[in-house]
């Protein structure tokens, strides 16, 4: 199975060979580091670029007013704070222009903590992108996921952040992408750069075939009627793993709902899951003011104010400047597993 990240590098090949991609790019994208991550080792089309995020958000805008159909890399969202105008002006575009002008760029980015990246390399970003109005959102949690999504960026005429959460990135899928090696040996083997001397090296890529996951289209993760629990990226799986522990040792059986997109966001599916159970948790590791799962526990209060039993909670990161590199700070700045678990046993243990 594909990691998450081996699943982007895929898209982007396939994005590259048949979706009409011209150019990857941002800084290290190119040879011979393909990327902090990786994950851009071995396209054709890759290239590096100066350390000005500045510039590569300006040469996307540029190339894709052009007629090009541009993916751009931002090293870490912690370096995208500073672009957040270029970002506005993007999504206005084709708003502003009434569809005359299309703005098909692709911002992917890695977000979010989890790998001791310490004050710079630690920020989470829905919140700031969830703002920008005219853009798509996409945040997967695993690699069939983030292969579907970024199909979908690539296709679609609208400016699209994929982010991608940096503690999942090698984590491998459960499901195969369509075309990809069964073994993941023979996947590491054809797409793996080897250390060292790259000089002669060239992928060997599998015959991988179309799959979009389509925006606003969230995956019921687990099934129950006790309690409804929202997340995405990073928390996820943390939020499925909490859930199997307390489905065995309390008899508690919760929605686990990935929303997989952020804006759009699958709010008819957020909707029955709420009339259902009457009780939802939102659970993501962005600061706590101004949280993206702010907007949705105030629209479930606002439109569901009868149908909740108790009083929704929100489990998200501290408010804080920024995250420590030493274990002990991290853990406590951003949701951990105990934080989560006993957030939900709360949840749907309170009288109603």
């Amino acid at each position: 199975m594909a990691t998450l990240v081996q699943a982007v590098r895929l898209a982007l090949h396939y994005g590259e060979t048949h979706l009409g991609v011209t150019d990857i790019f941002g800084e290290d994208v190119g040879p011979p580091l393909g990327g902090v991550f990786t994950a851009t080792q071995g396209l054709k089309t890759a290239w590096n670029t100066p350390l000005d995020e500045r510039g590569i958000v300006g040469a996307a805008m540029g190339l894709a007013l052009a007629g090009a159909k541009p993916v751009f890399e931002i090293q870490f969202c912690d370096y995208a704070f500073n672009m957040i105008d270029m970002l506005k002006v993007a999504g206005n575009l084709r708003w502003s222009s009434a569809g005359a002008y299309e703005m098909p760029i692709v911002m992917m980015v890695p977000t979010g903590a989890g790998i001791r990246g310490s004050i710079y390399h630690s920020h989470s970003y829905e919140s700031q992108a969830t703002r920008l109005a005219g853009w798509k959102i996409a945040m997967p949690s695993d690699a069939l996921d983030a292969y579907g999504l970024m199909l979908s960026a690539i296709v679609d005429p609208n400016p699209v952040m994929v982010l991608l959460p940096k503690a999942l990135l090698r984590v491998k899928g459960d499901k195969l992408i369509p075309g990809e090696p069964s073994d993941p040996a023979e996947l590491s083997r054809r797409i793996d750069a080897p250390v060292g001397d790259r000089s002669n090296w060239q992928p060997d890529w599998p015959d991988v075939r179309e799959y979009f996951v389509p925006f606003g289209s969230g995956e019921l993760m687990r099934e129950g009627p006790t309690a409804t629990v929202l997340s995405y990226g990073r928390l996820l799986p943390v939020c499925v793993q909490v859930a199997d522990e307390l489905r065995q040792s309390h008899g508690i059986e919760c929605d686990v709902i990935d929303l997989r997109s952020l804006f759009p966001y699958d709010w008819p599916m957020i909707a029955r899951s709420v009339r259902k159970t009457g009780r939802v948790m939102i659970v993501n590791e962005d600061t706590e003011v101004t949280n993206f799962g702010e907007h949705l526990l105030r629209r479930i209060v606002e439109e569901h104010f009868y149908d909740l039993l108790v009083r929704p909670r929100l489990v998200q990161g501290k408010h804080l400047p920024g995250i420590g590199l030493n274990p002990v700070y991290e853990s406590n700045s951003v949701p951990q597993p105990d934080h989560i678990r006993s957030a939900l046993l709360a949840l749907a243990t309170d009288p109603a």
